[in-house]
């Protein structure tokens, strides 16, 4: 990989993990401008947090695979594709992108850029739903990649929408996105002290569901035909798919 190559994938991963955090952290301040039900706030933040995942990935998954996600890096990287020399720059690119994402939505709505979550978000329940959301993000990774890696784009943004939903979390899945989410006084916050918590079941999730799907899927063969081919040779998804 060339130099000018590697920024590229460094660049493409903190754009990806900025855009996904001014979604999330600006979808949740404008829905509480617009609403006070908090069912509605959460449908708001919702639909455009899994709409732009399918965009970001579509757009920039022939540049760095699309993970915006450190857990979905270390992922690939024990399963050897993703280097382990690339996996420290990816993960200090999306934390520093994840970071700019939470400021540049605060100047957008034109509140102060520097703030600290007061949301706590702890206890048994939490950690079981963000092991939960987490391990059922890699396993939709692995085995959409496996079966119908053109789908992964769509496959990723509705998991996450659904899980929005179906854990007590609200599906944070992302040591890079909790870390940003915790600067941010808005809905979608996560206090600090919560942060460490998280990050550590979502790294162990991921770990987990990867050695799950290489059990599950280990008697299934991969989609044939042209798609599975275009894939194996410079499809969109190679630092996934490879």
């Amino acid at each position: 990989m060339t130099g000018a190559g590697r920024a590229r994938r460094l660049v493409a991963e903190a754009l990806g993990t900025g855009v996904l955090v001014a979604t999330v952290v600006g979808s949740g301040i404008m829905a509480s401008k617009l609403t006070t039900d908090v069912g509605l706030m959460l449908l708001g933040n919702t639909i455009p947090t899994g709409a732009i995942l399918v965009v970001l990935i579509l757009m920039l998954g022939p540049v760095s695979g699309a993970h915006f996600n450190p857990a979905v890096s270390l992922v690939m990287a024990t399963r050897g594709r993703l280097s382990w020399g690339d996996f420290p720059p990816y993960v200090l690119a999306q934390v520093a992108g994840g970071i700019l994402g939470t400021v540049t939505a605060h100047l957008m709505f034109d509140q102060p850029v520097l703030q600290v979550s007061g949301t706590a978000r702890s206890g048994a329940g939490q950690w079981i739903a963000e092991g939960v959301a987490t391990g059922g993000l890699v396993l939709t990774i692995i085995g959409v990649l496996r079966f119908r890696a053109d789908a992964i784009a769509m496959a990723v943004g509705l998991y996450i929408t659904a899980a929005y939903w179906f854990t007590a979390s609200t599906s944070f899945a992302n040591p890079a996105v909790t870390i940003a989410r915790s600067l941010t006084g808005s809905f979608a916050g996560i206090a600090p002290a919560d942060v460490p918590a998280f990050v550590a079941v979502q790294a162990a999730a991921a770990i987990g569901s990867a050695a799950l799907a290489d059990w599950l899927f280990a008697d299934e063969a991969p989609a044939a035909g042209p798609e599975a081919a275009a894939q194996d040779d410079q499809g969109a998804f190679q630092s996934w798919g490879r």
